[in-house]
């Protein structure tokens, strides 16, 4: 299939009154039609304002300073906002986190969709619109669209809300689809539902989906490829298969081994020691240098390239290196 969005050397920088923190420093990745590719790390690491410039929802303070977004070959970064305007909500939507803060409560639910083929959808009368909104109402698993369409969103639970900002995502069918963190706050089973509806929908209307998250619960049900960012970078990516189940990067193997296991039975959870970097100083080598178990000198001086394993996974650690191969092989010989 192909490529429906590239990010190439994305940088972006946020003025604060503590100096500029460069929140993305270099991410590339791409997703294909009717993938779902998951960005996933601690909070801090970059994920949503990854995304957000995508979407070109950057906050005022700030700006992108490098790099390319293309959405089927168009750059993206050189439009006005305007031309942006016609682009978000139908090209590209997304899931904002909290459904609560996220819908208008002095609007019905269902006018707050027909708002969004108003700007998208100006071909559609009003009466259609309606019966739009209603039947997206009913695509996303809500019974009784038709009173749900008068409602407040205060009038529906936190699953209900979640599926009306699903649905005004996906009112005009568009290319992408970013949730960002779309099961936080929500309770296992309907967690459970909301991405099994996110599957069902993509195969229904062609969608591609980025979904940004720390819980890899969501990651193992959903992604067909993963991104590990970590420090405003990704340092590892590669299939759900290839990060679950042969992970090279220490910073996602620490990730993993902090999700408790049904089957081991311990008293201490795992957790990965230490705190992000500080992105208005961000380190000069690796960013995960000052929390790694496996830190050599070469880590903190310079950053590491990617190195290639099968199926297109990579890592960005000088581990992988064949020179640090040997010097970890003496030392272990020797001891």
């Amino acid at each position: 299939m192909g490529k429906i969005l590239q990010v190439e050397n994305l940088h972006v920088e946020i003025k604060t009154e503590l100096g500029r923190i460069q929140a993305v420093r270099g991410v590339s990745f791409d997703l294909d039609k009717k993938e779902t590719v998951a960005i996933v790390g601690e909070s801090g690491s970059g994920k949503t304002i990854t995304v957000k410039s995508v979407m070109q929802l950057l906050p005022s303070t700030g700006s992108i300073t490098e790099g390319s977004v293309r959405l089927e070959g168009k750059e993206l970064t050189t439009l006005s906002e305007k031309e942006m305007l016609k682009i978000r909500g139908s090209d590209i939507s997304m899931i904002f986190q909290d459904p609560m803060t996220s819908l208008n409560p002095t609007m019905t639910v269902g006018n707050q969709i027909v708002e969004v083929l108003k700007n998208h959808r100006k071909d559609l009368s009003r009466d259609e619109m309606k019966r739009r909104a209603i039947e997206i109402i009913d695509l996303v698993g809500i019974s009784n669209p038709e009173t749900r369409f008068k409602q407040y969103p205060h009038q529906l639970s936190g699953g209900m809300r979640q599926r009306i900002i699903i649905a005004i995502a996906l009112a005009c069918d568009p290319k992408v689809l970013i949730a960002d963190e779309p099961t936080t706050a929500l309770d296992v089973t309907i967690q459970a539902q909301i991405l099994d509806l996110m599957k069902e929908l993509q195969e229904k209307i062609n969608t591609s989906i980025i979904i940004i998250t720390h819980n890899l619960g969501v990651v193992a049900n959903i992604a067909d490829r993963v991104y590990v960012m970590y420090g405003g970078k990704i340092v590892e990516n590669g299939s759900v298969e290839d990060i679950f189940y042969h992970p090279q990067h220490p910073y996602t193997k620490g990730l993993l081994a902090a999700v408790p296991k049904l089957h081991e039975k311990t008293d201490k959870l795992f957790t990965i020691l230490g705190t992000p970097p500080d992105l208005t100083d961000p380190p000069k080598g690796c960013p995960f240098a000052a929390r790694c178990s496996y830190t050599l000198k070469v880590c903190r001086q310079y950053p590491p390239a990617f190195t290639p394993f099968e199926n297109h996974h990579e890592s960005a650690c000088w581990l992988h290196d064949p020179r640090a191969k040997r010097m970890i092989s003496e030392v272990r010989n020797a001891g």
